[in-house]
């Protein structure tokens, strides 16, 4: 197994190839999920961005044994010095600013396209790692992202329905509704320590909106009942709770 590894860590065709493989395997698993689910950021997305940072490895590497084999001359008869290190490097600022691009602000002061950012980032590094004959990383990293994006999401939205704290986003008929929406809250055994008053445009009218931050008492209702008692309202268009 040792020997195996050893050949698989040498610098040529087949284990160029072996990588390049490897790279566009670990961005597929990891953006596969996004393609199910409709995402922008998809499968086809991931590997190439997974063997992107792959290919600038490989060039790292093919370059070093190139100065040091046939093109050593050149290092003789000029000040020509180079640092493959700096190939993935680069790789890590130019992904950085791709997914930045990702986020975007958007309706009641939410952010989308995090976990877009940071999938993206995860997947160039599992690609980096290919491209440099790290299998173990690739091996162990891969299931453990797909976890961490796939697995874990529903469990942690559930988690953060069962939280004391909740912030909901609700649109009204007019300002003077707040103090009917307070005093439902309040008969919810829950109390608002946040609110911020927005407008939001329907059908080309504005209508007053609020997103309030409230914290559910020991004997308050769930998050399902304190949306059903606001939804009830007359003057309540529309309610949601904000996940993020």
């Amino acid at each position: 197994m040792g020997n195996a590894l050893d050949y698989l860590r040498e610098f040529h065709f087949l284990t160029a190839v072996l990588r390049l493989a490897l790279a566009l395997f670990a961005g597929g698993a990891v953006g596969y999920g996004r393609t199910r689910k409709r995402l922008s950021a998809g499968m086809r997305t991931y590997m190439l961005v997974s063997m992107g940072a792959a290919l600038t490895i490989l060039i790292s590497l093919y370059l070093t044994e190139m100065l040091n084999g046939p093109w050593a001359y050149a290092q003789e008869y000029t000040s020509l010095k180079f640092d493959g290190s700096r190939f993935s490097a680069q790789v890590i600022n130019g992904v950085g600013f791709l997914a930045a691009g990702t986020i975007i602000g958007v309706a009641h002061q939410q952010v989308s396209g995090l976990t877009t950012a940071i999938g993206l980032f995860v997947s160039a590094c599992m690609g980096i790692a290919a491209g440099a004959g790290f299998y173990e990383c690739v091996v162990i990293g891969v299931p453990l992202i797909v976890t961490a994006i796939e697995v874990l999401k529903p469990i942690e939205i559930g988690y953060k329905r069962r939280l004391r704290n909740i912030t909901i986003s609700i649109e009204f008929d007019a300002i003077t509704d707040i103090n009917d929406i307070r005093e439902t809250v309040l008969a919810q055994n829950a109390q608002i320590f946040d609110i911020t008053f927005e407008q939001t445009k329907h059908e080309g009218d504005l209508r007053p909106s609020a997103i309030l931050s409230l914290k559910l008492g020991r004997k308050a209702a769930s998050h399902s009942a304190m949306l059903s008692s606001l939804a009830e309202l007359p003057c309540v268009y529309a309610v949601q709770e904000l996940i993020s």
